[in-house]
């Protein structure tokens, strides 16, 4: 399972700061404002240490009121799931009474706590973190958020604390077979959908939705071959989850999703294609996962609704043309064995090996087809390409000024690739890389004797 780093502190000490930095994103409120995050934050951070799940909290006040009682549980939940505890405390504050309460509180709780000293820009760590030996919990580090000063370190720190099964990254389907996750907002038959698949009621389902609190893995055999199903919780908008227990479920969500081979995405046809459903598609292909699509509840809509329905999908998710949509009914089994196939085909797409002399045939066959664009009076060369990595398959190309190769082109090559090698459901990823130049730097270098005559010019005016 992924790691869970959850972030712990005071109000106002920059959590969702350093959380926007380890995940790469804006998805956190920041301002100079204590209490602004209210309940939690889920993303990934990926770094050479490892990959983690890493959750946001409000900060800790030990005030009674409504409002902080409610933060204080999200914490508390949160703490639960964690597998480190980052403690963040407030450099230019100094050591206060309220990180001392919350050091106390975490240490009955078991977990690995990392302390990190927050707000050191450009000075001594050392120094400032001698303040905090009295918290108890060991050598803090000292890190800015804002900058991303000892950020690298910090991770590898609260890696090093993992249990070792935790730490490390997810594997490929194995023995057990290939493992494909399903997920869907509450409520749209995933544990129905699954309940088919093997033959069986495994799962309770229930017209309610949040009946599944927990991803639970299923192994069953289709077409001779190990699978591994795996349902999970409804993945909804923040603002629609409430209840504490389906809080801790969006952890497992996100582990599930990390460790699947593929992800079948399940979308309530009734309801149609909602924001909800665009961003979770978006989220797996973030992440690189192989995807299928299992539109629903199909076999109750009407023939104008049906039509209705394929014209959204074609308009609002045009960036999917190489993902199959399959429209079920999972209640009535009507072409659940189609979308099984699917995510099989697209889970086996995603680790196929890419043979190098094919790769440069094809890179070869698209530039003679169509050049790559000129840039500052000169044209971008792409010399070779030679795959880099599977889970998604990544492509990497060298040349030289790669980096000005326009997206629209790039996407050009992913769809020929795609073609020639019938990667269907998988996302690929293109690696540009350019060749150092060795005349680079000498343009504005003058021989000596350049030299010599620009001083004498010099010199007479």
């Amino acid at each position: 399972m992924l790691p869970v780093l959850v972030l712990v502190g005071c109000p106002n000490v920059g959590k969702s700061t350093l959380f926007n930095r380890l995940t790469g994103t804006r998805d956190a409120l920041v301002a100079d404002y204590p209490g602004l995050t209210r309940d939690r934050l889920y993303g990934f951070v990926r770094s050479e240490a490892g990959a983690a799940i890493v959750v946001d909290t409000g900060g800790l006040t030990g005030e009674q009121a409504e409002l902080d009682k409610r933060m204080s549980q999200q914490v508390e939940t949160a703490v639960g799931e964690a597998t480190v505890v980052i403690l963040l405390v407030d450099g230019d504050v100094g050591c206060t009474a309220g990180d001392e309460h919350i050091a106390a509180t975490l240490r009955k709780t078991g977990k690995p706590i990392l302390l990190v000293v927050n707000k050191t820009e450009g000075r001594i760590g050392a120094e400032l973190a001698g303040d905090f030996y009295r918290l108890g919990i060991g050598e803090p580090i000292a890190i800015s958020a804002v900058r991303g000063d000892r950020i690298n370190t910090m991770i590898e720190q609260a890696f090093a604390l993992c249990p070792e099964q935790a730490a490390q990254p997810p594997a490929v389907a194995g023995d057990e077979g290939t493992r494909i996750a399903v997920l869907g907002r509450p409520n749209v038959g995933k544990s129905t959908l699954i309940n088919r698949c093997i033959g069986e009621d495994r799962l309770v389902t229930f017209d309610e939705s949040g009946t599944t609190r927990d991803s639970i893995a299923v192994p069953f055999t289709f077409d001779d071959e190990p699978f591994v199903l795996v349902d999970t919780a409804g993945i909804r908008r923040r603002a629609k989850v409430h209840e504490t227990i389906e809080k801790f479920s969006v952890v497992k969500a996100l582990q599930a999703l990390e460790e699947a081979d593929a992800v079948i995405v399940l979308i309530d046809a009734q309801e149609g294609l909602t924001e909800q459903d665009i961003s979770l598609i978006g989220l797996i292909l973030e992440r690189g996962r192989a995807l299928t699509i299992g539109v629903n509840k199909w076999d109750g809509l009407s023939e104008r609704h049906r039509t209705e329905l394929h014209e959204s999908l074609d308009r609002q998710l045009p960036f999917l043309d190489f993902v199959e949509i399959f429209f079920i009914s999972a209640l009535h089994g009507s072409n659940i064995v189609d979308v099984l196939r699917g995510a099989s085909r697209a889970a086996e797409a995603a680790v196929r090996d890419l043979p190098t002399n094919e790769l440069n045939s094809i890179l070869q066959a698209a530039i003679e087809a169509h050049p790559p664009p000129i840039v500052r009076r000169h044209r971008v060369k792409l010399s070779y390409a030679h795959q880099g990595g599977k889970r998604p398959p990544v492509i990497v190309i060298h040349g030289n000024q790669t980096k000005r190769l326009a997206g629209s082109y790039q996407r050009y090559l992913v769809n020929r690739f795609r073609k020639v090698f019938r990667l269907k459901g998988t996302p690929i990823r293109l690696e540009l890389r350019t060749g150092k130049n060795p005349y680079e730097g000498r343009r504005n270098r003058l021989t000596p004797r350049q030299q010599r005559r620009r001083e004498r010019i010099r010199k007479r005016k």
